[in-house]
């Protein structure tokens, strides 16, 4: 793979737009010829396809494309895709991305990763992966179970849950994946159902120009250990007055007439309710950008575990510098003041000698 050079041509995300083959590349282009192994019915399918049709539109070649993940099912991903990847180990694809991500600047770093793979072996990398603003782009496959292992509760399974480790019922409080990611300092944080192609779509382009840690959670089902757990943001009359879509500049109200919409509330939280009591002039109008956590974490709290209500969409996206591109900038600076010199690194002053 070649060097990134100026090229003056737009860029994505920070990265040199590389020209693609002659012929525009097609969702069949990133498709593998490794047979799909997961359950009939499994949510991974419909977020593949998503993937493999959006990724043509990035301007990249295949070989600056780069999938990482962890174990679980959805860490089978980057067997699917004719890109470069790698299946690393458990909770781990965080800090293995973040490792190439500074080491090769012109590539587009992804990480495929499940709500157990991510949010318990590996809470401390992901987290520290958002604070340090690398820049990948981070899908959280949130089916709130243990699937590859055969049904145990995971850290986003509800309190009372009863699985094959819970058997009287989960005691545990749940992660919520988004205010974790808010917490963390993450730039860009958002989003999506597995069910939603549009809206899944949406917020890849938009994580995937962002410049900086990214992280999408994606709701996703699985039919073999913990079918139906997001029916109820699937079905089409109940979904219209649970899920909360985000736009930007646009007030933000939901329901099949929009008859429901977003206040602030006390303790500086936000609330759901009528506008017919509201008030269409003190509905929130949303913005992303607020350089401040506490406004795209009192959208995360909206809702609860049993999906009362769901904000979809982007929730924060913010600049700040990354991770890499400060390492890289400090490295250059370091070996122009003082070039290389193995013998002053190995008897310099903080070396002792041994008796």
């Amino acid at each position: 793979m070649h060097a990134a050079i100026d090229l003056g041509i737009p860029t994505l995300g920070g990265l040199d737009l590389v020209p693609t083959e002659t012929e525009p590349q097609k969702a069949k282009d990133y498709k593998s010829d490794q047979e799909v192994r997961w359950c009939p019915g499994c949510g991974d399918y419909v977020v593949l396809n998503a993937v493999q049709s959006f990724l043509p539109t990035l301007g990249l070649k295949r070989e600056n494309i780069v999938f990482i993940s962890g174990i679980g099912c959805s860490s089978r991903f980057p067997y699917y895709l004719n890109t470069y990847g790698m299946h690393s180990i458990h909770g781990r694809a965080p800090s293995i991305a973040t490792g190439l991500a500074t080491a090769r600047p012109d590539l587009s770093v992804w990480v495929v990763t499940g709500d157990g793979d991510a949010l318990s072996i590996g809470g401390n990398h992901l987290i520290h992966a958002l604070r340090r603003n690398v820049n990948i782009k981070i899908l959280l496959f949130n089916n709130r179970i243990y699937g590859l292992t055969k049904g145990q509760y995971s850290p986003t399974s509800g309190p009372g849950m009863v699985t094959k480790s819970t058997p009287m019922g989960s005691v545990d409080t749940p992660f919520n994946p988004l205010s974790l990611a808010i917490g963390a300092e993450a730039s860009f944080v958002g989003r999506a159902l597995d069910s939603d192609r549009k809206g899944l779509t949406e917020v890849l382009e938009a994580a995937a120009k962002h410049r900086g840690s990214a992280l999408v959670e994606i709701y996703q089902n699985c039919p073999i250990f913990n079918d139906g757990a997001f029916d109820v943001l699937k079905d089409k009359d109940e979904a219209a007055s649970r899920l909360i879509p985000l736009r930007g500049g646009e007030p933000i109200r939901f329901g099949p007439q929009g008859e429901y919409g977003v206040t602030r509330g006390g303790w500086g939280g936000l609330e759901v309710g009528k506008v017919a009591n509201i008030g269409e002039e003190n509905l929130v109008v949303h913005d992303p950008t607020i350089e401040d956590t506490a406004y795209a974490f009192a959208l995360s709290r909206i809702g609860d575990q049993n999906l009362n209500h769901v904000p979809t969409g982007i929730l924060r996206q913010v600049e700040r510098p990354t991770y890499d591109d400060t390492v890289r900038e400090q490295a250059a600076k370091a070996k122009a003041a003082n070039p290389p010199d193995l013998r002053n690194l190995l008897r310099g002053r903080e070396t002792w000698t041994m008796p």
